[in-house]
């Protein structure tokens, strides 16, 4: 194919592409963010302080502020302890296909975690599953409960009997600044 050929068929394609995305999301006349589901996350939005008990039963501290960016459609967290030593980020969409959260986050330690998520009654759950270094399959979720409008607890669990029984790994206690 000539370069003429592949001009063509690239200005086809950006001609063509715009209007199919369009279609896709605009076959129910709702806007994809604006489903009740898209707004579970809302209550996290805004400045928390946050403290819990590490490995060695010592309190930590840390912060973290959330943030509805990219026309609403996106919750952005920015976590960082309070010596600074360890941060993180994580955006999260509510994907209208699927009917499911999902989340993807990245910390200064190079770790990568995806997760899918929803509702479930009053609680929040985001989980992935993983393959460690032997080859067992191991599932990991984030769990946000005893919601309000000036704070939350969030536990990060593990289970290596495919979600039978969940161990605690570490909860974090949440509470508004603003």
């Amino acid at each position: 194919m000539n370069f003429m050929h592949k001009l063509v068929l690239v200005l086809i394609l950006l001609s063509v592409l715009p209007v199919t995305f369009t279609v896709v999301y605009s076959q129910d006349n709702t806007a994809p963010c604006s489903s009740p589901a898209a707004s579970w996350l809302d209550f996290w939005v805004g400045n928390w302080e946050l403290d819990w008990t590490n490995a060695e039963g010592k309190t930590e501290k840390g912060s973290n502020t959330i943030s509805k960016v990219f026309g609403s459609c996106v919750i952005e967290e920015n976590f960082s302890t309070a010596d600074g030593t360890f941060k993180g980020k994580s955006l999260s969409v509510f994907d209208i296909r699927t009917q499911t959260w999902k989340q993807t986050w990245v910390d200064n330690t190079g770790s990568y975690l995806d997760f899918t998520g929803g509702k479930y009654g009053d609680t929040i759950i985001f989980s992935r599953k993983i393959i460690d270094k032997k080859g067992n399959e191991h599932s990991q979720r984030m769990v946000f409960y005893d919601i309000s409008k000036n704070g939350f607890l969030w536990n990060w669990e593990s289970s290596s009997d495919n979600g039978t029984t969940w161990n605690l790994q570490w909860k974090i206690s949440y509470k508004r600044t603003s």
